[in-house]
């Protein structure tokens, strides 16, 4: 519970590092994923990972990962989370940490969707369907892509997710006709509850097609107020940066920044910390997961850790006094496991500030729920406590 007398801070960066988990959760039988560990195997994969600033805040600490170190003194606060909601989904990892427990699992579509939904579909859009079935996101793309080409009809599929995902080429399907499309979709969706519709634009001709970031995603609103507007309610400025506003469908939300992948959302992020003086940047870094989690490429993965790793120096540079840091993931997806779907995985969890935290409390232990980032945020502004949750802070500050 929540007892600080004043804000210690007037700004907290919170970054999604999508996908990176940590190890297995107790459950991870329920979705065939005992035994995943997105960050240790690919430590493994590489030979070692040379992620010294990460290495600095503890990440060695949290669990073993071939080629970091456990560190004596870290220079911030370290530990893992475990998931209370069900499923391992983007949407569900998010509204977690943003102080929701979500105790249904939104369904999936092994089979593909409904004939009677997908005729509505084709009927709203005014263009036929390819595909209907789950599906890597570029494999589909080699399969149907020529097809689309010569058609104009839009390739439908799923994964193991709750996703209803469209792609379509740019020059074949303008952008603003995609995101029309999406729209339907969603409406479509909502009446079996799908989490996400993602609209999935590519370019390029067969045998080298390419997906653009002109991603966007068209996510359920959540279903309740999240700690997102309690802070925007507060009058503090809620700036998403990356997926952000999409996976909370702008609720709670005040700014919004888009992003083309992991290298333009951490310039993004620099400049929005020069930008805003108070409140709380919400980044997602879609890389991890969009390009190597689910493409199942380790190497690239090592590279990203590594991209992210050297921009910490920059981070660090830009802190004052009464700001926050806090890393984290929202799920796992393990570039070395079978299948091209997320992992049911524990997440890590660094905090961080200008100033080191004692050694003898850096250690934040296995945190009971993401929605332990709900409660630090909340005790980080001094608002009111988050009906669930244990705020991290008490390890930072000083007694």
């Amino acid at each position: 519970m929540s007892s600080l007398p004043s804000a210690p801070f007037e700004r907290v960066v919170l970054i999604v590092l999508d996908s990176c988990g940590c190890g297995s959760a107790p459950d991870a039988a329920r979705y065939g994923d005992t035994g995943a560990n997105t960050l240790g195997h690919i430590g493994e994969r590489l030979g070692g990972l040379q992620l010294p600033h990460l290495e600095s805040l503890g990440l060695g600490n949290v669990t073993p990962i071939a080629g970091l170190a456990k560190v004596a003194a870290p220079r911030g606060g370290f530990g893992r989370m475990r998931e209370r909601s069900l499923g391992k989904d983007t949407t569900t990892g998010h509204w977690e940490l943003a102080g929701l427990d979500v105790q249904h699992e939104f369904p999936t579509f092994p089979q593909g969707f409904p004939a009677e939904m997908m005729a509505r579909f084709s009927q709203q859009t005014g263009r036929g369907v390819l595909g209907n079935k789950p599906a890597s996101g570029t494999a589909i793309l080699d399969e149907l892509g020529p097809a689309h080409l010569r058609t104009g009809s839009l390739i439908v599929y799923t994964s193991g997710d709750s996703v209803f995902q469209i792609a379509a080429h740019e020059e074949v399907v303008p952008l603003a006709e995609l995101y029309r499309a999406c729209e339907v979709a969603r409406k479509l969706c909502d009446e079996v509850n799908v989490s996400r519709v993602i609209a999935r634009p590519f370019v390029g001709t067969p045998g080298s097609f390419r997906r653009t970031y002109n991603r966007r995603d068209y996510a359920m609103p959540p279903p309740e107020p999240t700690v997102l507007s309690r802070i925007a309610d507060s009058g503090r400025p809620v700036v998403g940066i990356g997926k952000i506003w999409d996976i909370f469908a702008g609720h709670g939300l005040t700014g919004n920044i888009h992003t083309e992948g992991n290298t333009d959302g951490l310039r993004l992020t620099l400049e929005a910390l020069e930008q805003t003086e108070r409140g709380l940047l919400f980044v997602n870094l879609v890389d991890f997961d969009m390009l190597y989690g689910h493409r199942r490429d380790p190497v690239g993965y090592g590279r990203a850790l590594t991209e992210f790793d050297a921009f910490l120096p920059s981070l660090f540079a830009k802190l004052g006094p009464r700001d926050l840091v806090l890393l984290t993931a929202d799920h796992g997806n393990d570039p070395t496991w079978p299948g091209t779907d997320h992992t049911r995985e524990d997440v890590p969890l660094l905090a961080f500030t200008r100033t080191a935290p004692a050694p003898t409390r850096a250690d934040l232990g296995l945190r009971d729920g993401f929605f332990d980032v709900a409660q630090t945020l909340c005790d980080a502004f001094a608002l009111p406590a988050w009906p669930r949750g244990k705020s991290v802070l008490p390890h930072l500050l000083p007694s």
